[in-house]
């Protein structure tokens, strides 16, 4: 908000259009929806005009989205997370270690880890809940990877999914073997 408790006009502009054009909708279906003129909308989509609340509000219906989209939208969330951080956590009857890198937001079903693993004994992983699903990039090294008595041998740029639902495997042949590894819950 600015001075004098207002929202600024080329936010609401942005906003509209952008929030209008993720939901595939023309100005004239948005105007219908929310029973202003199309030339209203065109004009706050152009930074220009007085909007009232009311109409602010039957635009925000239309679009099926929260009023605050509009006046104080979201902002992209950019994280970086370098080679050597965040979170980690080792194997104690392997050579293993996970960090996490991003974990499962709301209403999202998956979690990213990047692995560090070295040769020795394999990382058995008991069963995890039912659905689950594990998606492995090998970006280094060579390692034994999938179900429990079935791993398949990877190279740098493999790629295998298997179910996570059922005991599996993870074994490093070579030295510096590094992967990220997604865990895909259903």
């Amino acid at each position: 908000m600015t001075s004098g408790g207002k929202a600024p006009l080329a936010v609401i502009a942005t906003s509209l259009r952008q929030e209008r054009e993720r939901a595939g909708l023309s100005l004239t279906e948005v105007a219908r929806r929310a029973g202003v003129a199309k030339s209203t909308l065109s004009q706050l989509e152009s930074g220009s005009g007085n909007p009232s609340v009311e109409t602010l509000w039957a635009l925000c219906v239309a679009l099926d989205i929260q009023f605050s989209r509009l006046i104080d939208p979201p902002r992209p969330r950019v994280q970086v997370i370098r080679a050597d951080e965040g979170p980690a956590v080792h194997s104690e009857r392997s050579d293993y270690q996970a960090t996490l890198v991003a974990s499962c937001p709301p209403n999202a079903r998956r979690d990213i880890y990047r692995l560090t693993i070295e040769p020795g004994p394999a990382r058995e992983s008991d069963p995890h809940p039912p659905g689950v699903v594990e998606h492995v990039v090998l970006s280094a090294g060579r390692a034994l990877v999938g179900l429990a008595g079935e791993p398949v041998e990877l190279g740098p740029g493999d790629y295998i999914s298997y179910p996570g639902d059922v005991a599996h495997v993870f074994q490093a042949l070579e030295p510096g073997t590094r992967a990220v590894l997604v865990s895909e819950h259903s």
